[in-house]
């Protein structure tokens, strides 16, 4: 337990890039998403009405730009962090679980943020001037109880998956996330090819809990392929 401790301490030692680079990200989104309503109102919208706030909340910038972040941060985690890890010490079981751990309390940081945001937004009316940045609807449509577990959830999975893919290299070199990249793609054909003469009917009774199965599967995936790769990787 205390190594899978240390490994966790030792990811929140990069203070900057878990806690401060994710809000200058948001920021800057933010800061776009303005500037566009702002190009918008210009050109003759009308804040607060039925076609400006439709248009505002298909904004989906807010994720697009976090999650190259996140799955960058991810693939950094595992492939160079691991090395300096087992020289401190860790075991590779305890460096996978940490990393895990590392995963799940930078989830629940962004969850807590975006929540304080979105109520920020809400209590103001949209900053007083109409702008819809937290109240989009990729993140719920200005539902907390629909924006935590969707930032949460995507969260884990982004890092989870690029832990996965750091393993992936730090187990195989460069090869190593080329092969793994190739392989989920062709696991997603097959499925489609299997599933596509359902997808009308699976479509027309979708319910949105399914994508929160989905995520919850594919991080214990994730999770699983980066502690298997990590068992017989070669320090470098």
């Amino acid at each position: 337990m205390s190594t899978v401790v240390s490994t966790t301490k030792l990811h929140l030692n990069k203070r900057e890039a878990t806690f401060a680079v994710p809000l200058y990200i948001t920021a800057m989104v933010a800061v776009i998403s303005v500037l566009i309503s702002l190009l918008f109102l210009r050109a003759g919208s009308v804040p607060g009405s039925a076609e400006w706030i439709e248009s505002s909340r298909m904004n989906p910038g807010m994720i697009y730009a976090l999650s190259g972040f996140l799955v960058y941060l991810g693939v950094q985690s595992v492939a160079t962090t691991f090395p300096f890890a087992l020289t401190l010490g860790s075991t590779r079981r305890s460096f996978a679980a940490g990393t895990l751990v590392w995963n799940v309390i930078m989830s629940a940081y962004l969850a807590v943020v975006f929540a304080v945001m979105l109520m920020l937004e809400l209590a103001t009316n949209h900053w007083f001037a109409g702008f819809y940045i937290f109240d989009i609807i990729v993140l719920g449509a200005g539902d907390l109880r629909l924006l935590i577990p969707i930032v949460f959830l995507s969260t884990l999975l982004l890092l989870t998956v690029g832990g996965v893919f750091g393993a992936s290299w730090v187990r195989y070199g460069a090869n190593g996330p080329v092969v793994l990249g190739v392989g989920i793609g062709i696991v997603i054909i097959l499925a489609l090819i299997v599933l596509i003469p359902q997808l009308p009917s699976m479509l027309a009774s979708f319910e949105l809990w399914w994508l929160a199965i989905a995520a919850v599967v594919a991080i214990l995936a994730s999770s699983l392929g980066t502690w298997t790769l990590l068992r017989s990787a070669t320090v470098r």
